[in-house]
């Protein structure tokens, strides 16, 4: 364990993990621990600090998630967050009410004390804030630090039990001071040094799997994305040979992106690649399917079965690789003892059922694509794949609005294919996070050589983002929305009108469907 640690109990928020990596942004480990883990088991941390998140329950409600109150007796320094802020403030003796009005987004704090948590800071701050409960009342032993328009007690110090708590979540980007809220705590209140790094975490990760491995073979769910490029890396450096990668085309991929993927990792860095052609069978059982929920599930089957038709041929493979993200896992929602709410199924989350006879193995698991990027920059991957753009594993099913043919398909391809080429040309592509077109099947009239039309809508969508937990809307010059535009209307047949999709994350997500 690294000398200096600061442990994260997880009460179900969405932000949960993005709460670790602020951490590690200021080069101090963390470790998510269980909301309910024992204060003995934490001591044998030996963390410089704990943090308590967030969380979509209610402190008042009796089946609530709720903590060791031993924790207060460790001694060392507690921040909590919204939900964390309201149980240490209820254990310690606070009341806490529904409040009268909810406070849900950005919101300003009022900051009254600037000798902590708050120093460095304005006199007042940008927050975001999602709660429906306040604390209502406190004790003598309790100091406030700061309010907002609806929240009196919107951050709080205990006197005596090294308590802090703050009722807005520093840890998102829409809170633009939050970084200086954690760097107070870890290395002003906690006394981090801040020694750790990402490099700490490849070494580790490297040595986890050969550990786990042993000579066994691993097989990886190979797509060309960063995720799953960056983790065949890393298990190629751990394992070498033994490591088998099977790239499944569900027909469901950009324009020609199986060309490129056979290409860059068979034919260049040697990689063993087994590609499955399997887009007749998935297409078939998408026929007729709208729901995205139903989608997701489809195709999670049939890239079970995919594999199972090519893994079959592989010889002592014991584990399942795959290049799962944190904001997938908690997307994801509850499992495995998480309380966090379900958002939308992520095919490759949980996606293996043990009759499969493989271990899943997510060496990226705990990571965020930032932190992906850099790992594969220290790997040694080249430039256009560490920053590419994310692709959604069930690829432009979720970008196709209802029924999923052929024939929307290749609209889709070739409206995709121009807004990635024009947005390259304009020199924008490292600025923007994600970009994407959605074929939205909505027919609208349009005027095409002089005659009526009635054909399909595509929304463009672009977003910057740190994490990818939260994101707002890039500000595309309107001269590029117009030549991309310009450009789908003329050149893709059976589209006649373009809109870009201004929505932030959340509360809509990234991905349409």
């Amino acid at each position: 364990m690294p000398r200096e640690t600061i442990a994260i109990l997880d009460f179900g928020s969405q932000y949960g993990q993005l709460i670790a990596r602020r951490v590690r942004e200021h080069n101090v480990y963390s470790r998510i621990c269980p909301a309910d883990i024992t204060a003995e088991e934490l001591s044998k941390l030996s963390a410089r600090g704990l943090i308590l998140s967030g969380g979509p329950a209610s402190v008042k409600d009796a089946d609530s998630p709720k903590c060791d109150e031993k924790i207060f007796e460790l001694g060392v320094p507690i921040l909590g967050i919204c939900y964390g802020m309201q149980l240490g403030c209820q254990i310690l003796g606070g009341q806490i009410i529904a409040a009268e009005k909810r406070e849900y987004g950005r919101t300003k704090l009022a900051i009254v004390d600037k000798s902590d948590l708050f120093a460095n800071m304005p006199d007042s701050a940008t927050v975001w804030a999602s709660h429906g409960d306040q604390v209502g009342q406190l004790g003598e032993d309790f100091a406030g630090l700061a309010t907002t328009g609806t929240c009196p007690f919107a951050a709080v110090r205990h006197k005596n039990k090294k308590f802090f708590g703050v009722q807005f979540h520093p840890e998102v980007a829409h809170t633009p001071k939050g970084s200086v809220i954690f760097r107070n705590f870890l290395y002003d209140i906690c006394g981090c040094t801040g020694d750790w790094k990402m490099s700490d975490f490849v070494g580790e990760a490297i040595e986890a799997v050969r550990r786990r491995v042993g000579q066994a073979k691993v097989i990886c769910g190979l797509s060309g994305g960063v995720d799953s490029s960056v983790a065949a890396s890393l298990l190629h450096k751990a394992i070498g040979e033994r490591l088998v990668c099977i790239f499944v085309d569900n027909g469901l991929l950009r324009r020609n992106e199986a060309e490129n993927v056979v290409s860059t990792f068979r034919d260049h860095f040697h990689f063993d690649l087994r590609v499955v052609d399997w887009s007749e069978r998935f297409l078939t059982a998408l026929a007729g399917v709208t729901d995205p929920q139903q989608k997701r599930r489809i195709i999670g089957s049939e890239f079970i079965e995919a594999f199972k038709s090519e893994a079959s041929n592989i010889t002592n493979a014991r584990f399942l690789a795959q290049g799962t993200l944190y904001p997938d896992v908690i997307e994801s929602g509850a499992k495995d003892g998480n309380p966090a709410a379900n958002i939308k199924i992520h095919h490759n989350v949980g996606g293996l059922p043990s009759e499969l006879g493989f271990e899943l193995i997510e060496p990226l698991r705990d990571l965020f694509k930032d932190e992906v990027r850099v790992v594969g920059e220290y790997l040694g991957l080249p430039e256009d794949i560490v920053w590419r753009h994310p692709f959604p594993g069930p690829g432009l099913a979720v970008r196709i609005i209802g029924e999923v043919t052929p024939e929307r398909l290749e609209i889709l391809r070739a409206a995709d294919e121009i807004l990635i080429d024009e947005i390259k040309s304009a020199g924008l592509y490292r600025k923007i996070s994600q970009a994407l077109a959605v074929l939205v099947p909505v027919g609208t009239v349009g005027v095409m050589g002089d005659e009526r039309s009635y054909e399909n809508v595509i929304a463009v969508r672009a977003v910057e983002t740190p994490d990818f937990m939260t994101a707002d809307f890039s500000q595309i010059p309107y001269a590029v929305l117009g030549t991309i535009s310009s450009r789908i209307i003329n050149e893709v047949r059976g589209v006649n009108r373009v809109v870009y999709d201004i929505s932030s994350k959340p509360p809509a997500t990234i991905e349409w469907e």
